[in-house]
Order: C-alpha cells, then sequence, then structure tokens
C-alpha cells in the first residue's frame, strides 16, 4: 500500500510540479519531503504518546501510581549531593539509567557506598572532617 502511493505520488508530482522561486522539481519535491519528515519527527511523538493514553485509560492511574512510588523511592534512597565533587560525582542521581532489577540493584549499591564517603568542611580556616554532629559552640 505504501509503496502504490509512493509511486502515484511520484509519477503525479514528478511531472506537474510547476517551478517554484526558480527551483527544479525535484529539488522541491525533495525539500518537502524532508519537510514533512521532519514535522512527522516533531508531533508524531505527541500524537502517539495522546493516542496511548486514550487507548489504556485503565491501566494509566495504575502506572502513574507505580511511577510516582518509585520516584519517592529513589528520592529516599539516593546520595547526598553534598558528598560529591568534580573528580568524585554522585552516580545517577536521579536513577535515569535504571532500566532493569539488576540495574536497579546496582544503583542502590552505588548510591549506598556513595552515602560512606567523608565529607569535610572548612571552619575558622581549619579544615575538618564533618561527622553529622554539630560543633558545641553553634
Amino acid at each position: 500500500m505504501t509503496t502504490a502511493a509512493a509511486i502515484g505520488g511520484v509519477s503525479y508530482f514528478g511531472v506537474h510540479t510547476p517551478q517554484f522561486m526558480g527551483l527544479d522539481p525535484l529539488a522541491m519535491c525533495v525539500l518537502a519531503t524532508a519537510g514533512v519528515a521532519g514535522l512527522g519527527y516533531l508531533i508524531g511523538p505527541v500524537i502517539g504518546s495522546q493516542m496511548w493514553r486514550l487507548t489504556h485509560r485503565r491501566m494509566l492511574s495504575l502506572i502513574e501510581d507505580k511511577d510516582r512510588e518509585f520516584h519517592q523511592h529513589i528520592k529516599r534512597n539516593r546520595a547526598d549531593p553534598a558528598t560529591q565533587s568534580t573528580t568524585n560525582p554522585v552516580p545517577d542521581f536521579y536513577g535515569e539509567k535504571i532500566g532493569s532489577m539488576k540495574e536497579y540493584r546496582q544503583w542502590l549499591r552505588d548510591q549506598a557506598g556513595t552515602s560512606f564517603l567523608p565529607t569535610f568542611t572548612v571552619t575558622n580556616g581549619k579544615l575538618r572532617q564533618d561527622t553529622g554532629e554539630k560543633p558545641a559552640g553553634d
């Protein structure tokens, strides 16, 4: 079906396309095809996601609840960003690379390992290791 439409379009527009702005008809067809493809690339995901939402209404609330619960779990288990530095950043802070249970377990291990890194602060010009307790003078 698609092939028949392509052959029909090429046979009609290949012969009946006038010059536009001094460009060759074939160049205009190529530009029009590229424009329509680009527009489809931009609009396709929006239309596709809306169609999916319309056809899966019953499951949508369950999926959103699971996503919300998973996001809360990620927020609860991620490492403190105060322990990161430019040479040792917190690994995958938002959990964006989690795609399976194996990757999720690895993410939990990475976050737990980062939580135990020592933090240092400078107080009155002296470097000291932060133990999580407030100094006596504060």
